[in-house]
């Protein structure tokens, strides 16, 4: 293994460990100011708002991995040690492996305790929709297809993109996949100002949804999980999706836990239908939730095993 391996292993290890503590300062934080900044900036401008939204793109992700890569070069000049250190601190800081499966095993403890009200709770922390009135099973489900869908871009994604170009591809993406949370609506404010983003996150994330399905299926075989349903799942439900990428990760999971991912859900109180994704008719419970946290951090750890596997029979670009 050599060093850009070695560093890209202890990045994740660290997540593993660390997670993501909030007293500690986040590239992702100043890439949503930056963000922000750039909109309100191009947004005075008399320029058309689709075209500002390509420029406010250009300025997040070329400036987010442009200071990335200088701040691993200032460090390496001081020492080779700062060069590393900066640069596992930066790749460390766009996985989310620890995060996501706390987040949902919280939600797995509340429900198992029988305090719904608390998983009410700690499923808001996962999902978007309205989580005031979900039932129990509806929370499981909550739970589990976040887990299904941030298993791409807070997990396998960066991991692609760091495997590929080190810590600037894995703050590019991050500056991708924030760029799509706040631009990325299909509203009046963001329709034109958003398409970019939104259309590069569709990018971005096209080749590692894929892949991932394929990385689940490895898993699931190694944790005695359906491993041919996830193929029949995602061959049949994956392009009901909204999005062209999340049906695939969504599917591979429902596929591979025997359950239903989709159907009514409510957001700031408008009832919108969600495709069903799956090929069983089981619903989720704090079972499925375990399952899932277990089948993601599996898929995590195979997809970084071969990346690294497959770097070392290649010549790396870093």
């Amino acid at each position: 293994m050599g060093t850009a391996e070695a560093l890209l292993f202890a990045a994740f290890v660290l997540d593993l460990i660390a997670g993501d503590p909030r007293w500690m300062p986040h590239p992702v934080k100043g890439i949503g100011w930056l963000a922000l900044q750039s909109e309100a900036l191009l947004r005075r401008t008399a320029l058309p708002l689709r075209l500002a939204g390509i420029l406010a793109v250009l300025i997040v992700v070329g400036g987010s991995a442009g200071v990335a890569g200088l701040l691993v070069a200032l460090a390496a000049s001081v020492h080779s040690w700062a060069g590393m250190a900066a640069a596992i601190y930066l790749m460390y800081s766009c996985f989310a492996v620890k995060d996501l499966g706390d987040h949902a095993v919280a939600v797995e403890k509340a429900l198992d305790a029988g305090d719904v009200e608390l998983a009410r709770q700690k499923v808001s922390f996962l999902v978007g929709r309205d989580t005031a009135a979900l039932t129990p099973a509806g929370i499981a489900l909550a739970a589990t297809e976040s887990v299904a869908e941030n298993s791409v871009d807070g997990v396998t994604a960066p991991l692609f993109y760091a495997l590929l170009f080190g810590p600037v591809g894995a703050i590019a993406y991050k500056a991708i996949n924030t760029l799509d949370s706040t631009f990325g609506y299909k509203n009046e404010r963001y329709l034109e100002f958003g398409w970019a983003a939104a259309k590069l996150d569709d990018l971005a994330n096209y080749l590692p949804a894929r892949v991932t399905v394929l990385v689940i299926a490895l898993a699931a075989a190694l944790s005695n999980l359906r491993f041919f349903e996830i193929f029949t799942s995602a061959g049949q439900g994956a392009r009901r999706h909204a999005s062209p990428n999340s049906g695939y990760p969504e599917c591979a999971f429902a596929g591979a836990l025997g359950v239903t991912f989709g159907g009514a859900r409510s957001y700031g109180g408008e009832l919108h239908n969600a495709p069903l994704l799956g090929i069983r008719a089981g619903k989720c419970s704090p079972l499925t939730i375990r399952q899932s946290v277990r089948l993601m951090r599996l898929t995590a750890a195979l997809f970084l095993v071969i990346g690294i596997g497959i770097r070392m029979l290649m010549q790396p670009i870093w």
